[in-house]
C-alpha cells in the first residue's frame, strides 16, 4: 500500500514538470494557490461552501470511477483496498474539509465528510455496456464524450436553478447558468491524437472556425433552455441573463484556443495562468483570446496545410 501512494507522488511531480514546474515549487505553490483561490471565492459570493462541495464532490467522484476500481481491486487484497480508497479520499477532501472548518461552514463541512467516506464504499462507471443517447454525434469528439462523463453535472446545475426560483435568489441561478459553461470548458482541457487533426481536410483558421461554431452550437444546446428557464422567473434581470451567456461563450471560446495554442501537449504554466486570469477578470481575454489565436495558428500549421 506504500508503494501505491509513493507511485501517485512521483506522477504528480512528473505531471507538474510536464506543466512546466518544478515539483518542488509546485508543492509549495498548490496549496498556497488553493488557499489564495478560496478565500477569493469566499470573499466574492455567499454560495462559496456550495461551490466548494460541488468542486469537491466532482473530484471524489472521479476516484470512483469503475474502470480504476476494477484496476486496484487486482492487485490488491480487500483489505487494503479499502484502506487505499478510504485514505486516498481523506487526503483529497482534507483541504476542502479543513478551509470549510475554518470558514465555520460546519454543516457543509459534515456533509463533505459522509460523502467522502460513502464514495470510498462505491464505484461508478458503465457496467452494462449501455451507451447515454447524446444530440451532439455528428461532431465528434470533445462534447459527445464529455456529456456522457459529466451529465449528473447538467442535472445539478438544472436543479440548481429550480432551487433559485424557489427560494428567489439570482445569484445562484446566475452561478448555475456559468456552472453549464465551465463544464463545457473542461471538454478541451485534454488534447486529442495528432491524427484527428492531421485528417481535417482544411487550414489552421478553418479548423479553428469549425471547433468555433461546434462549441458554440452545441453548448448553446446545453445552455440556453436554462438561460430561458432563468430569464423567464426573473424577467427584470433579463440583459443581465443575455449578458452571462454571452460570457459563458466567451470563456468557451477562450478554452479552446487555449488547448491548441498548446497543441499537442499540455497547456504550460503561463498558458494556464493566463487562462485563469481571463476567467477571474474578463476583460483579460481582450489580449488572452488574440495571444491564444495566434499560437493556436502556429501550432497547428505543421498538421494542416
Amino acid at each position: 500500500m506504500k508503494f501505491y501512494f509513493d507511485l501517485q507522488r512521483k506522477m504528480l511531480a512528473r505531471q507538474l514538470s510536464d506543466f512546466g514546474l518544478n515539483p518542488v515549487w509546485g508543492f509549495v505553490l498548490v496549496p498556497l494557490l488553493f488557499v489564495g483561490l478560496s478565500l477569493y471565492l469566499f470573499a466574492r459570493t455567499e454560495f462559496a461552501a456550495y461551490i466548494y462541495l460541488f468542486f469537491a464532490v466532482s473530484l471524489l467522484l472521479g476516484l470512483s470511477e469503475a474502470g480504476r476500481n476494477d484496476f486496484l481491486k487486482t492487485c490488491f487484497s480487500t483489505k487494503d483496498y479499502q484502506r487505499i480508497r478510504l485514505l486516498e479520499n481523506a487526503v483529497l477532501a482534507s483541504p476542502f474539509l479543513a478551509f470549510l472548518l475554518f470558514k465555520g461552514c460546519f454543516p457543509t463541512a459534515l456533509a463533505l465528510l459522509v460523502v467522502s467516506g460513502s464514495l470510498a464504499f462505491l464505484t461508478f462507471g458503465n457496467r452494462w455496456g449501455y451507451t447515454i443517447p447524446t444530440p451532439f454525434g455528428k461532431q465528434p469528439f470533445e462534447f459527445v464524450v464529455g456529456f456522457r462523463r459529466t451529465y449528473w453535472a447538467f442535472m445539478l446545475a438544472y436543479f440548481m436553478a429550480c432551487m433559485a426560483v424557489v427560494v428567489g435568489n439570482f445569484n445562484l441561478a446566475a452561478f448555475s447558468l456559468l456552472l453549464v459553461f465551465f463544464i463545457c470548458m473542461s471538454y478541451y482541457g485534454t488534447p486529442e491524437n495528432t491524427y484527428h487533426v492531421w485528417i481535417f481536410c482544411d487550414r489552421p483558421k478553418g479548423f479553428l472556425w469549425h471547433k468555433t461554431k461546434t462549441a458554440l452550437l452545441y453548448s448553446t444546446v446545453l445552455a440556453l433552455p436554462l438561460a430561458i428557464f432563468i430569464a423567464i422567473f426573473f424577467p427584470e434581470k433579463m440583459m443581465l441573463v443575455v449578458g452571462l451567456q454571452c460570457l459563458g461563450y466567451a470563456y468557451l471560446l477562450t478554452a479552446l484556443l487555449a488547448k491548441y495554442a498548446a497543441f499537442p501537449g499540455q497547456a504550460s504554466l503561463p498558458e494556464a495562468f493566463l487562462l485563469a486570469v481571463s476567467i477571474v477578470f474578463p476583460p483579460a481575454m481582450l489580449a488572452s483570446v488574440p495571444y491564444f489565436y495566434k499560437k493556436s495558428i502556429r501550432k497547428l500549421s505543421p498538421l494542416l496545410q
